[in-house]
């Protein structure tokens, strides 16, 4: 009988990769370096980014059954290649000055290593930590929020010390080596393997089960999954614009330097990872709904007001709290989608949600840019943004009655069984 794995050492895998991918959140160090160089258009350099998040929300889509049939460790690998040949080709574009090659790469390449790396540590998590479902995905997905704030300083560094181009190479080379070396130790766990006492707990606990224990085929035919879909791709679409553009609009709204408004990026992701591995943790105590319902609320004031502001500790306040509420719809997504679906299939359905994620990654970074381009600022688009999250919490009040409908249903259904 082969020895169980150690399931904090899985978890710490699982953050080595999503470590290097979430790299892709610091991609606005590479705005205004490109925009120079080039004389690229800001709506040009941001498609970049905006096609990265669209393969990986594909690939995600396509490969979660990948992910469920071979397993963590070669998806996790396949990964690797895809992200490692991406930002390494990237390099390549760059030097030789072609907007298409650097589209191919760091986009189509580097956004499938993102899709396939993004969900075959999480769907892995889950099954590992059946009882602490959110501070599972939360762990999961947490390294991914905090690349920024590693990645933001060190290219930057690099950027004004070795160029453009020889960043990507480093870079490059540094994400292949560690998402191989996590990819090997992940792995899923023996087949009926639970935590030591999770059974006895189970028994005690007054929590309702999941919903239902649904198939990707089937979850995608329910109204609960375009609810979740809409609620998510709103989220991500207001905060992604965000995060796309964060350097030049702190610099053109408090008036930041080029080194103090990379050094913020590397700050707010630190907020956005802790918005992942907090907001998910509240979830198991005061619910997905609830916790979503929270995002919206919270985030229809402070997109109205980011624009009035010009006060530079009020306005980092905000983007801070912004940024834990954009991290916290990502890792509490898998767990809304085990508590409604069950995890049959949680990888797959994850895997169509984050098509989500794809739209949002072309229409929010897009939309800001061509604000920007239209209008020379950033900071018009985010009042536009306040009103999308108005519709985000009608949704968030509507999925409830869904829910309620069903846990009634399921409720009078083992009596009915009593009766026949």
């Amino acid at each position: 009988m082969s020895k169980v794995k150690n399931r904090w050492l899985i978890a710490a895998s699982a953050v080595g990769i999503h470590i290097s991918i979430g790299s892709v959140y610091a991609w606005s160090n590479f705005t205004d370096p490109l925009i120079n160089e080039f004389g690229w258009s800001a709506k040009q350099v941001q498609f970049t980014f905006s096609l990265a998040i669209l393969f990986l929300g594909l690939s995600a889509a396509f490969m979660g059954h990948f992910v469920e049939k071979y397993g963590p460790k070669k998806s996790g690998l396949l990964a690797a290649s895809f992200f490692g040949v991406g930002i390494l080709g990237s390099g390549l574009a760059v030097a030789m000055g072609s907007l298409p090659l650097l589209y191919l790469f760091y986009g189509a390449f580097g956004g499938i290593g993102l899709g396939v790396g993004y969900i075959a540590p999480v769907s892995t998590l889950v099954k590992w930590f059946p009882d602490r479902r959110g501070l599972a995905t939360g762990l999961a997905i947490m390294g991914f929020g905090f690349a920024a704030a590693i990645a933001s300083p060190v290219m930057d560094s690099l950027i004004k010390s070795v160029g453009t181009a020889n960043t990507f190479y480093i870079l490059g080379a540094s994400y292949f080596i560690i998402m191989v070396a996590s990819s090997l130790y992940l792995e899923k766990p023996p087949e009926g393997w639970m935590p030591e006492g999770f059974e006895e707990k189970q028994k005690k606990s007054k929590k309702k089960g999941d919903l239902s224990q649904l198939t990707a085929n089937e979850a995608i035919k329910t109204s609960r999954f375009y609810f979740l879909w809409l609620m998510l791709f709103i989220n991500v679409t207001c905060g992604i614009a965000i995060l796309s553009a964060a350097k030049p609009l702190a610099q053109e709204s408090i008036g930041l330097s080029t080194a103090e408004a990379a050094a913020l990026v590397g700050v707010l992701g630190i907020f956005n990872g802790l918005g992942r591995i907090g907001w998910a943790s509240v979830s198991d105590y005061i619910g997905r709904p609830n916790t979503y319902t929270t995002f919206f609320v919270l985030q229809i004031g402070l997109f109205a007001l980011l624009p009035h502001t010009t006060t530079a500790i009020l306005f980092q306040i905000m983007l801070a709290i912004v940024y834990t509420c954009y991290g916290g719809g990502f890792a509490s997504i898998p767990a809304f989608i085990g508590d409604l679906f069950g995890t049959k299939q949680l990888g797959a359905i994850h895997g169509y949600i984050l098509t989500a994620w794809a739209a949002a990654g072309l229409v929010g970074p897009m939309f800001a840019a061509w604000m920007k381009d239209t209008t020379g600022s950033y900071a018009a688009s985010l009042t536009f943004f306040a009103g999308m999250f108005v519709v985000a919490l009608i949704i968030s009040i509507v999925i409830r009655k869904d829910i309620r409908r069903l846990r009634k249903q399921n409720s009078l259904q083992p009596a009915a069984n009593m009766n026949t």
